[in-house]
This record gives structure tokens, C-alpha cells and sequence, in this order.
């Protein structure tokens, strides 16, 4: 198993359009070859941001590398994104295999 997360900071105020983007947008997850599951997880709330993460499940790192060279990738980032001021700054890949 392999998994992948992104940590994103979301400016306070700005929580609910960035949680409606992802809600409604298309990741065409579905139709790739070793992909498991996908969760949007919210965190902690700062004074400035509130913390999210991103979460996907794969069958194995090369299902995940292959699934950021394909045609469903390019056609799910090339939605609407959040509005201007959403992110503080880009966000942090994380990846992990299992071990137990």
C-alpha cells in the first residue's frame, strides 16, 4: 500500500470555497489502475490558516506515479481552482509505503 497527502494552509474565511471545490470537483480517480481511496481531511485551526490534507490510497508507488503521468491527472487539475487568497503558500507532498 502507498499513500500519498498533500498538506495544504487555507486562509481562515476561506474554508468553505475550498471545500466546495473539492467536493464537486471531478477526479477521475475512479478510472485509474491502482487507486484504492481518497479522503479531504481538515486539521487544525490556526490564527492565520486552517490545515488540510489531501489523502489517496494506492495499491503501490508505481500505480501513484503512473496516475500523475496520465490523461485522468492532466484532466483533474485542469479544473476551476479555489479563489485568489485561498492558499498560503504551495502544498507539501507527502508519500508513505507500508510496513505492517
Amino acid at each position: 500500500m502507498f499513500i500519498a497527502m498533500n498538506r495544504f494552509q487555507i486562509a481562515r474565511g476561506f474554508e468553505e470555497g475550498f471545500e466546495k471545490v473539492w467536493r464537486e470537483r471531478d477526479t477521475y480517480l475512479s478510472e485509474v489502475p491502482g487507486f484504492k481511496a481518497f479522503h479531504l481531511l481538515k486539521g487544525s485551526v490556526h490564527d492565520d490558516h486552517v490545515l488540510y490534507a489531501s489523502h489517496s490510497v494506492w495499491e503501490s508507488r508505481a500505480a501513484f506515479e503512473a496516475w500523475t503521468e496520465s490523461e485522468a491527472f492532466r484532466k483533474a487539475h485542469a479544473q476551476a481552482s479555489a479563489p485568489k487568497g485561498t492558499y498560503l503558500g504551495h502544498p507539501n507532498l507527502e508519500t508513505f509505503e507500508a510496513v505492517l
